[in-house]
């Protein structure tokens, strides 16, 4: 049975966008063979217009005219649907979804359901991810109307220095204890169930995994629901 590819707008960053792949290869435990995969078209781009400055640093070009002509050439290849691991540019969804006639998979969305289902009604979400992301509450907007509130690390500006570092180092054991100590005060205050909600952290998530945690990440959501979409060629 042919599948319809789900159509990926990356680049933000491109190690990000090889993870997401990675996970997805990882996740069709079913494959016997090539054809028993997922179909994807990956438009790589890294000339996305940067989301730090233009949320965060105040100048900068708006990435959403690029992001739209993105979505618009996926659609054209022949994308049956849309999905964007970086949670940064769900800033952006409206400029993507009005470019398109195709479904996007929110990721954003996705996730804040996954976290509010696996915490506690009395207890609010910790969120690992860019400042962007939160000048924009992308996720306050999102939990909310789960009835849910969120809760971010003290030192926001950690944050960031482990994004900009993954980016420039990849992975590492500086960016990770960043991490993680980010993470540690979120339990201390109160947050067992964390958000990573950055692409970047996502190659720490595993790591981030400790007693007493339960860690959501962002881009095994996005993951789980391109597979939903997506048929078990062994099931048909």
């Amino acid at each position: 049975m042919s599948q319809c590819p789900v159509g990926i707008l990356g680049g933000m960053g491109p190690e990000a966008t090889i993870l997401l792949q990675q996970r997805l290869l990882d996740a069709v435990t079913w494959a016997a063979d090539d054809a028993d995969h997922v179909p994807l078209i990956v438009d790589m781009n890294p000339q996305v217009p940067s989301r730090i400055k233009y949320l965060i640093e105040g100048h900068g070009r708006d990435p959403a005219p690029v992001l739209a002509q993105m979505a618009q050439r996926l659609e054209a290849a022949g994308a049956s649907a849309l999905a964007m691991p970086c949670n940064t540019a769900h800033a952006f969804k409206s400029a993507i979804e009005n470019a398109v006639s195709i479904p996007f998979l929110d990721m954003v969305e996705l996730a804040s359901s996954a976290a509010a289902r696996g915490a506690p009604k009395c207890e609010k979400i910790g969120i690992l991810a860019s400042p962007a992301v939160k000048n924009t509450s992308l996720f306050e907007k999102s939990l909310a109307a789960l009835e849910r509130e969120t809760l971010w690390p003290k030192d926001e500006a950690v944050l960031l220095d482990a994004i900009k570092q993954i980016k420039a180092e990849g992975a590492t054991g500086e960016s990770l204890h960043l991490l993680q100590r980010a993470s540690l005060d979120l339990k201390e205050r109160g947050a067992s169930t964390q958000l990573v909600a950055c692409s970047e952290f996502s190659m720490h998530s595993r790591a981030l995994q400790a007693e007493g945690l339960n860690i959501v990440d962002t881009l095994d959501c996005l993951v789980e629901a391109i597979l939903k979409i997506t048929p078990n060629p062994k099931e048909n």
